[in-house]
């Protein structure tokens, strides 16, 4: 009787010590990964341009960036994170003032026909075309076969040209 007694007691102390070890556990990845980080700079130096985010995000790119601005605004505004908020591979780059920037490229292969709008000359006809034809034909090896999609002549692909980028 007394060894069942004792037995009950141990059992009793390993299942306190994992509940406080897993809330102690909770509250340390909690504050790990959920605390806010805001981009605070003096008001003399004025925050403002871009930054760019790549990485484990959905949307990387160049993104507007100003004074209280969070890391969480920035990689919701970045499409979010890619693999359950794990971000050990995000990167951010706070680009200076004047540091040379070139335009964010788009992805044709990639590209929803929402994004492929944006490019100067392509409606919504051209860029249901170019979906259309990628999904018919695969993925575009290089720029230049955007001339390849109906509509898609010398004339609208000059102006894009150094818009549009194919991914590896």
């Amino acid at each position: 009787m007394a060894t069942n007694r004792l037995w009950a007691l141990i059992a009793l102390l390993l299942v306190v010590v994992i509940l406080i070890s897993g809330m102690v556990a909770w509250s340390r990845y909690r504050q790990i990964h959920f605390r806010e980080i805001s981009i605070t700079e003096s008001p003399a130096q004025g925050l403002g341009g871009e930054i760019a985010i790549s990485g484990a995000v959905a949307a990387p790119g160049l993104y507007p960036l100003k004074v209280g601005d969070t890391i969480e605004a920035l990689i919701q505004a970045a499409g979010g994170a890619t693999v359950d908020n794990e971000l050990v591979q995000l990167r951010l780059y706070v680009l200076r003032v004047g540091e040379g920037q070139e335009p964010q490229k788009i992805d044709i292969n990639r590209a929803e026909v929402w994004l492929l709008e944006a490019l100067p000359g392509i409606g919504k006809t051209k860029a249901e075309a170019i979906v259309a034809y990628r999904q018919r034909n695969g993925t575009f090896q290089h720029i230049t076969e955007i001339t390849n999609v109906i509509d898609i002549g010398p004339a609208t692909y000059e102006p894009i040209k150094d818009l549009i980028t194919v991914a590896d």
